[in-house]
């Protein structure tokens, strides 16, 4: 009992210096004192040493601006560090003032932790450059509690050099799924033999983001929370499974046994990269890695009738939450809005924390990103206003995932019909959605 103790009382006097001092492992100091009249703000995130340095000199250019406000980081390495730490600070009433979140950010409300952002939107933040899509994906129960500092967009990546060597135009970034269809089949019997128009993204082992992407198309969430049931009909999984059937039967993406060699996991499993296929389905973060594989150009495009459904949605990164407790609350904002906002903090920030999804961030990280990066910048102004809210997900979305491809693969493979698949998928929702 005496060891725990004096353990208990070390940890106890390190807590007292750290937060004397406003200090953290990998922060930064005001060095124990300010001037008078001074308001500091903690900041607490999680990140490597790159996201240390380039969240320090953010602070430096808005300091510099800012001259009575000063802002200490508390650095994790990872957010299980960073999670911990902030609980333990929570339940002593000695948490930070701004806290980096994910998309676990709605289990916090309920504890009254982010502060409900709506009375400062137009004026202390500013939300009118940030997209549409991202603003709901932080709003919960009509009230916006978290500010996206990044998102990441499915999308579809061709190989421009690959089309333009085989005198094949161009796909267009945006188009109906009929237009896209005829574009498809212009450009299969100018491909080298073997070479495929587009990968069968339908269901892959990795994942049912295709799957997902179409439902949203077709206006069927996958689940609805209030009712706890899926709206999808027997009849819109089969109509899933004809689209491409459809392409399968038509030669516009591999056959069964060759689409099934890839796992699609990333550039090393992708049959883009292996030369199999002139277009590849990602989603738009992936894109430097899949660039960065290849020799040939590569470049994006928006899924079909993302335009006209707004079908697509950004996949949050991370989020800025404001603590509700917080006694600086328009000096926590007016550092949340310069770091989502300003374009000298998207030039120093760049993508580290996912893609912007302000506009004005995206210009100022353009002027300093990779041609790559500017290409997805490129695609997220496109794209960005043609996203809406994340569908809900299905409890168990693992299961889903796994039976899913399952079920696709039995009907690339011939062994069962559309008709039966669609079955077999509604099935299979409606069981997730009782467990």
């Amino acid at each position: 009992m005496k060891k725990i103790a004096l353990v208990l009382l070390a940890l106890l006097a390190s807590s007292s210096m750290i937060f004397a001092s406003g200090r953290t492992q990998g922060g930064s100091s005001t060095g124990g004192s300010v001037a008078p009249g001074t308001t500091v703000i903690r900041w607490a995130f999680w990140g490597s040493e790159s996201r240390i340095k380039a969240s320090q000199a953010a602070i430096d250019v808005f300091q510099a601006a800012n001259p009575g406000i000063v802002i200490n980081i508390e650095v994790s390495g990872g957010t299980g560090d960073h999670f911990n730490k902030v609980d333990t600070q929570l339940a002593g009433g000695n948490a930070p003032d701004i806290i980096q979140m994910g998309g676990n950010y709605p289990d916090y409300i309920a504890k009254g932790v982010p502060l409900n952002l709506d009375p400062y939107v137009g004026t202390l933040l500013d939300t009118s450059k940030i997209d549409a899509g991202a603003i709901a994906a932080g709003t919960k129960n009509g009230h916006l509690y978290a500010v996206s500092t990044g998102a990441t967009i499915p999308t579809l990546v061709y190989n421009k050099t690959l089309l333009t060597k085989a005198g094949a135009p161009l796909p267009p970034v945006s188009s109906t799924w009929e237009e896209f269809r005829a574009y498809l089949l212009s450009i299969k019997s100018r491909l080298p033999a073997g070479v495929y128009a587009l990968q069968d993204f339908g269901s892959t082992a990795s994942g049912s983001t295709g799957f997902g992407y179409w439902l949203r198309w077709n206006g069927t969430p996958i689940y609805d929370e209030a009712s706890g049931t899926t709206k999808v009909k027997v009849s819109d999984a089969q109509k899933f499974l004809d689209h491409f059937k459809d392409y399968r039967d038509n030669g516009l993406i591999p056959p069964a046994d060759i689409a099934a060699g890839y796992a699609e996991t990333g550039a090393d499993s992708s049959s883009l990269i292996a030369g199999k296929v002139a277009i590849g389905f990602v989603v738009s973060n992936q894109f430097a890695g899949y660039q960065a594989n290849t020799t040939d150009e590569l470049d994006l495009i928006e899924l079909p009738g993302a335009a006209a459904t707004k079908a697509l949605w950004p996949q949050l990164s991370q989020v800025y939450t404001i603590n509700a407790a917080s006694k600086n609350i328009e000096a926590a904002l007016k550092f949340v809005n310069f770091l989502v906002n300003n374009p000298e903090a998207g030039k120093i920030i760049g993508n580290d924390r996912g893609i912007s999804s302000s506009a004005t961030f995206r210009e100022g990280a353009a002027a300093v990103a990779t041609p790559a990066d500017q290409k997805v910048f490129k695609y997220h102004d496109i794209a960005g206003p043609h996203t809406s809210p994340e569908t809900a997900h299905l409890p168990n979305d693992t299961e889903l995932n796994s039976t899913l491809n399952y079920i696709y693969q039995q009907v690339a493979f011939g062994q069962i019909t559309t008709a039966q698949g669609g079955q077999q998928i509604y099935d299979l929702l409606v069981r997730l959605t009782r467990k």
